[in-house]
Protein backbone atom coordinates (compact mmCIF):
# COMPACT_ATOMS: atom_id res chain seq x y z
CA UNK A 1 0.00 0.00 0.00
CA UNK A 2 1.34 3.42 -0.87
CA UNK A 3 1.85 6.02 1.84
CA UNK A 4 0.72 9.59 0.72
CA UNK A 5 1.38 12.49 3.08
CA UNK A 6 -2.00 14.60 4.14
CA UNK A 7 -2.60 17.65 6.44
CA UNK A 8 -6.03 17.50 7.88
CA UNK A 9 -6.76 20.65 9.10
CA UNK A 10 -11.19 19.64 8.64
CA UNK A 11 -12.69 18.85 11.80
CA UNK A 12 -12.97 14.97 10.70
CA UNK A 13 -10.96 12.13 10.55
CA UNK A 14 -9.42 10.82 7.61
CA UNK A 15 -10.57 9.70 4.16
CA UNK A 16 -10.70 6.02 4.41
CA UNK A 17 -11.75 3.10 2.67
CA UNK A 18 -15.27 1.68 3.96
CA UNK A 19 -14.51 -1.80 2.86
CA UNK A 20 -11.64 -3.82 1.50
CA UNK A 21 -12.04 -3.71 -1.71
CA UNK A 22 -13.40 -0.29 -2.07
CA UNK A 23 -11.59 1.72 -4.70
CA UNK A 24 -12.69 5.42 -3.13
CA UNK A 25 -12.59 6.96 -0.04
CA UNK A 26 -14.90 9.44 0.81
CA UNK A 27 -14.32 13.15 1.39
CA UNK A 28 -16.07 14.99 3.85
CA UNK A 29 -17.77 18.72 3.56
CA UNK A 30 -15.58 20.61 6.35
CA UNK A 31 -18.34 23.34 6.78
CA UNK A 32 -19.30 25.18 9.60
CA UNK A 33 -23.05 25.39 9.00
CA UNK A 34 -25.57 23.84 6.34
CA UNK A 35 -24.57 24.85 2.92
CA UNK A 36 -28.14 24.97 0.70
CA UNK A 37 -27.48 24.71 -3.03
CA UNK A 38 -30.80 25.73 -4.96
CA UNK A 39 -31.85 23.45 -7.75
CA UNK A 40 -28.98 24.39 -10.44
CA UNK A 41 -26.66 26.00 -7.84
CA UNK A 42 -23.11 25.01 -7.94
CA UNK A 43 -20.65 25.63 -5.25
CA UNK A 44 -17.12 24.45 -4.38
CA UNK A 45 -17.06 22.69 -1.32
CA UNK A 46 -13.99 22.85 1.04
CA UNK A 47 -12.88 19.38 2.39
CA UNK A 48 -9.88 20.96 5.15
CA UNK A 49 -7.70 18.53 3.26
CA UNK A 50 -3.92 19.00 1.26
CA UNK A 51 -2.06 16.07 -0.16
CA UNK A 52 1.67 15.64 -1.35
CA UNK A 53 1.08 12.62 -4.46
CA UNK A 54 4.32 11.40 -5.89
CA UNK A 55 4.52 11.96 -9.36
CA UNK A 56 2.72 9.51 -11.83
CA UNK A 57 -0.25 9.53 -9.56
CA UNK A 58 -3.34 11.44 -9.72
CA UNK A 59 -6.15 12.03 -7.16
CA UNK A 60 -9.79 11.46 -8.81
CA UNK A 61 -12.21 13.48 -6.79
CA UNK A 62 -15.77 11.22 -8.55
CA UNK A 63 -19.58 11.86 -7.07
CA UNK A 64 -21.01 9.01 -4.51
CA UNK A 65 -23.56 7.36 -6.25
CA UNK A 66 -26.17 7.50 -3.25
CA UNK A 67 -26.01 11.36 -3.42
CA UNK A 68 -26.69 11.46 -6.66
CA UNK A 69 -29.46 8.75 -7.36
CA UNK A 70 -31.11 10.00 -3.85
CA UNK A 71 -30.65 13.85 -4.02
CA UNK A 72 -29.72 14.97 -7.46
CA UNK A 73 -26.43 16.33 -6.17
CA UNK A 74 -23.39 15.72 -7.94
CA UNK A 75 -19.38 16.36 -8.76
CA UNK A 76 -19.71 18.77 -11.40
CA UNK A 77 -16.69 18.58 -13.54
CA UNK A 78 -16.09 14.90 -12.91
CA UNK A 79 -13.68 13.58 -12.63
CA UNK A 80 -11.84 16.11 -11.06
CA UNK A 81 -8.09 15.68 -10.52
CA UNK A 82 -6.02 16.96 -8.56
CA UNK A 83 -2.00 16.52 -9.71
CA UNK A 84 0.58 15.83 -7.98
CA UNK A 85 2.54 19.04 -8.06
CA UNK A 86 -0.93 20.76 -6.48
CA UNK A 87 -0.84 21.63 -2.58
CA UNK A 88 -3.83 23.66 -1.83
CA UNK A 89 -7.17 22.53 -0.10
CA UNK A 90 -8.99 19.99 -1.99
CA UNK A 91 -12.36 21.35 -3.30
CA UNK A 92 -15.75 19.67 -4.64
CA UNK A 93 -17.28 21.45 -7.43
CA UNK A 94 -21.03 20.01 -6.39
CA UNK A 95 -24.18 20.41 -8.78
CA UNK A 96 -27.49 20.21 -7.19
CA UNK A 97 -29.27 19.03 -10.53
CA UNK A 98 -32.65 18.32 -8.72
CA UNK A 99 -35.71 20.49 -8.76
CA UNK A 100 -35.50 20.57 -4.99
CA UNK A 101 -32.95 22.89 -2.54
CA UNK A 102 -30.63 20.71 -1.13
CA UNK A 103 -28.80 21.44 2.52
CA UNK A 104 -25.30 19.88 2.84
CA UNK A 105 -24.54 19.11 6.39
CA UNK A 106 -21.42 20.01 8.21
CA UNK A 107 -19.35 16.80 7.65
CA UNK A 108 -21.64 15.20 5.38
CA UNK A 109 -19.75 12.73 2.63
CA UNK A 110 -19.65 15.01 -0.49
CA UNK A 111 -17.73 12.92 -2.81
CA UNK A 112 -14.69 10.18 -2.94
CA UNK A 113 -10.95 10.49 -3.75
CA UNK A 114 -9.31 7.66 -5.85
CA UNK A 115 -5.94 7.65 -6.17
CA UNK A 116 -4.56 6.57 -9.67
CA UNK A 117 -1.40 5.56 -11.63
CA UNK A 118 -1.40 7.82 -15.16
CA UNK A 119 1.20 7.98 -17.96
CA UNK A 120 2.46 10.50 -19.77
CA UNK A 121 2.46 10.73 -23.17
CA UNK A 122 4.28 12.47 -26.26
CA UNK A 123 2.83 13.09 -29.51
CA UNK A 124 3.77 11.93 -32.71
CA UNK A 125 3.11 13.73 -35.74
CA UNK A 126 1.45 11.91 -38.12
CA UNK A 127 -0.57 12.42 -41.54
CA UNK A 128 -2.77 10.20 -41.36
CA UNK A 129 -3.64 7.28 -38.78
CA UNK A 130 -4.61 3.34 -38.93
CA UNK A 131 -7.34 2.15 -40.24
CA UNK A 132 -10.35 0.14 -38.01
CA UNK A 133 -13.47 -1.16 -38.15
CA UNK A 134 -15.49 1.77 -35.78
CA UNK A 135 -13.23 3.91 -38.13
CA UNK A 136 -14.71 7.75 -36.84
CA UNK A 137 -17.92 6.26 -34.93
CA UNK A 138 -18.81 7.75 -31.97
CA UNK A 139 -21.11 8.91 -29.69
CA UNK A 140 -23.27 6.18 -29.67
CA UNK A 141 -22.68 4.77 -33.27
CA UNK A 142 -21.56 1.25 -32.42
CA UNK A 143 -25.89 0.75 -31.24
CA UNK A 144 -25.11 -0.47 -28.11
CA UNK A 145 -26.88 0.49 -25.32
Amino acid sequence: MMKIKIVNRSAYDLPSYETRASAGMDLRANISEPLTLQSLERAIVPTGLFIELPEGFEAQVRPRSGLAAKKGVTVLNSPGTIDADYRGEIGVILVNLSAEAFALQPGERVAQLVIAKHERAEWLEADSLSVTERGTGGFGSTGRS
